[in-house]
């Protein structure tokens, strides 16, 4: 009894054995190719169970997924230069999509980076030919999308033969190299230095030009000012004498008197001034009395009528 039970034991993990190594599952994500002794037999695109022949061995079916989404290879600090001669880093990627699974099979084996690399070559290629038919300045207006579309057309045809659709190229970066970096560096810090010391030159020449006028109107202000107080000096000096020539028109013993007053002030004021004079000088002739000496008074005015 015991040896009939291992015995249905061992056939149903054939039968089990079996099922499994002819039964294998694609999901919405994959494709399934079977290969059998080296020649493709059949693809499988959609999602499902399917059937091969049981045991892989002496290279009978196998099967060989292979991405049914789509994939993305990027490719980094490509060296290209631009019509005016400089060079410049760009960086780019690819979106493509596994579209003949038959066809992927035969050229690159099923291998994905195989595929990749020989589409890495052309597209290094076709970058280096569009950036060669353009200035920088492309890459950074509304000819970008131009040019990554001529890019997708280039890696089209070379895609197609490894069983491969491109979706779309673009392009990340695009910079400059570090020596082109410093040479356009140094080329606008010379520009703008020169900017500065032409700004700064106008600016003098505008000062300049603007003191120049300042003191010119500070000239005339002055000259007009000086004529002016000339002008109220003159007339101040004319009322002045008009004023004093009423006075002593009306009384010419006060108005000696006055005038005697003011010099003994301007000569005998407390500045240290020494005067040797003789006491019947006329000079004291106020000082002898309120009136003067009689016989000096009348002289006065008479003098001062000559």
């Amino acid at each position: 009894m015991s040896n009939r039970l291992v015995a249905i034991l061992i056939g149903l993990a054939a039968v089990l054995l079996l099922i499994y190594s002819s039964v294998f599952v694609v999901n919405e994500r994959q494709q399934a190719i079977v290969v059998r002794f080296g020649q493709i037999q059949a693809v499988y695109k959609d999602p499902g169970l399917y059937f091969k022949l049981p045991f892989a061995f002496a290279d009978a079916d196998r099967v060989q997924y292979v991405e049914d989404q789509a994939l993305r290879f990027d490719l980094d600090n490509i060296r290209v230069q631009v019509s005016g001669g400089k060079f410049y880093e760009v960086d780019a990627f690819v979106v493509y999509k596994i579209t003949d699974a038959r066809r992927f099979r035969e050229t690159v084996s099923g291998d994905r980076d195989a595929a990749e690399t020989r589409l890495t070559t052309r597209l290094d290629a076709s970058l280096r030919r569009v950036y060669g038919l353009r200035g920088f300045e492309s890459a950074l207006s509304d000819a970008r999308a131009s040019m990554m579309q001529e890019v997708r057309d280039d890696l089209r045809a070379d895609a197609e033969s490894l069983g491969i659709t491109i979706e779309d190229v673009r392009i990340r970066r695009t910079d400059l190299t570090q020596e082109v970096s410093q040479q356009t560096f140094d080329r606008m810090k010379a520009e703008r230095l020169a900017e500065a010391e032409l700004i700064r030159a106008r600016g003098n020449e505008e000062g300049q030009r603007r003191r120049a006028i300042a003191d010119r109107q500070v000239v005339e202000l002055q000259a007009e000012a000086q004529r002016d107080s000339e002008v109220l000096r003159g007339e101040g000096d004319a009322e002045r004498n008009r004023v004093f020539a009423e006075a002593f028109s009306r009384d010419p013993d006060f108005f000696e008197f006055y005038r005697s007053m003011r010099a003994y002030n301007g000569a005998l004021g407390g500045n240290g001034t020494t005067m040797v004079l003789s006491p019947d000088s006329e000079f004291f002739r106020y000082f002898n009395g309120a009136s003067g000496p009689a016989a000096a008074a009348p002289a006065a005015p008479a003098a001062a009528n000559n």
